[in-house]
């Protein structure tokens, strides 16, 4: 655990137990098991893992990110104290249960823009909750979506504001020449007649926002395969397989991190001798 990942967990653990543990006092040794009560994608469970650790309990076995579990499926076993168990349990229990969401959200967008494009991505967006983006992120690529941007040192965004100071052409050369070679650079336009601008202008990604399947389709046409197209803004799971057909390379959402309900989650002790 590198010292970043052991004070999120000491920060975690601060916040649920407080300043005097009464609730779980409780002596001898345990075994838990955290176990799915909902199909969806396992994630998350290197975070609970070192919750445990950090509490120097052992984790005996624990189901690889990504993989699809059933109600009833047991995530991750852990062995040891049973109070520094049960003081783990919530903590371990919340950022599994929120990063599989995550995951089983992305899972299911990801199959339905399958069901008419192969090679389309789905990505997520910096629509994160602050302190848990590396969570969140890899629970996205858990569930078979595209990171995107981690931060804003991965690419350089021109978005609508910057276009209204600079003028989109002005502000396509102000940040070409202030990026380095080996950083893309995405602009986000409104209309199809703006991306065909975009991408003349030097843009490597054009983001397509907020625009209809059919305003998307001719922002494709307009680009034509001279910068990857996205398509951002609005779009939801059920809308997904429409923004996939128009030919895009890459569709976005925010509400893969943003408004995903935590997948249905349980902790179980037993004693053992």
């Amino acid at each position: 655990m590198t010292p970043i990942e052991r004070s999120r967990v000491e920060r975690w653990l601060r916040e649920d137990l407080g300043h005097h543990d009464v609730t779980n006092d409780v002596p001898g040794r345990t075994v838990g098991r955290l176990v799915a009560t909902a199909e969806g994608v396992a994630a998350g469970l290197d975070a609970a893992a070192a919750v445990f650790e950090y509490l120097d309990v052992a984790v005996t076995d624990c189901v690889d990110a990504g993989t699809a579990v059933n109600a009833g499926d047991v995530l991750l076993r852990v062995e040891g104290p049973a109070a520094a168990v049960l003081r783990g349990e919530r903590v371990a229990v919340n950022v599994a249960g929120h990063a599989a969401g995550v995951a089983t959200r992305t899972g299911r967008a990801v199959e339905a823009a399958r069901s008419v494009a192969d090679d389309v991505r789905v990505a997520g967006t910096r629509k994160t909750t602050p302190g848990l983006r590396g969570l969140e992120k890899r629970a996205i690529a858990a569930g078979g979506g595209d990171t995107h941007r981690l931060d804003l040192s991965h690419m350089v965004m021109v978005k609508d504001n910057h276009v209204a100071e600079l003028g989109l052409e002005t502000a396509i050369e102000h940040f070409r020449d202030r990026a380095s070679f080996a950083t893309n650079l995405e602009v986000e336009v409104e209309s199809p007649a703006d991306a065909a601008r975009a991408a003349e202008a030097g843009a490597d990604v054009v983001l397509l926002d907020n625009m209809t399947p059919e305003e998307t389709a001719r922002g494709v046409e307009a680009i034509d395969g001279d910068a990857l197209a996205e398509a951002s803004g609005g779009i939801t799971v059920e809308t997904v397989p429409d923004y996939a057909a128009t030919g895009v390379d890459v569709v976005s959402l925010g509400s893969l991190t943003h408004s995903a309900p935590a997948l249905d989650l349980s902790f179980r002790t037993g004693s053992v001798d």
